[in-house]
């Protein structure tokens, strides 16, 4: 497995353990890069993944699917659902060593 592929996957199995076992993915250097903002560094992406993770309601979580995941040498590429709440977004991860340097996110909502 690519390390691209084992941060990838730590990722996005992450978001069931917590905040702090999301930022393991991140470091200084990490970049957020969102339509409204981008995120520099652990403090600015805790407080992003903080925001996202308090404003998300229970059921969000049961209706969220993976649509499409892919990855190609350090780039990953997730698009994803949780209808209502979210009717589409997508991530795209570039991935250097083991830590994600750049992420961009997009939610669309109905």
């Amino acid at each position: 497995m690519s390390a691209t592929s084992q941060v990838f996957d730590h990722h996005l199995g992450a978001f069931a353990k917590g905040l702090d076992e999301l930022l393991k993915d991140y470091d200084d250097r990490s970049v957020i890069v969102t339509p409204e903002k981008s995120f520099r560094g652990v403090g600015e992406i805790r407080a992003f993944f903080r925001a996202f993770l308090d404003g998300a309601q229970p059921a969000f979580w049961d209706a969220f699917k993976v649509t499409s995941k892919s990855t190609e040498g350090d780039i990953a590429y997730l698009a994803w659902e949780a209808k209502p709440f979210v009717t589409m977004a997508t991530d795209t991860l570039y991935v250097q060593g083991d830590k994600i340097a750049v992420q961009t996110f997009t939610a669309f909502s109905s």
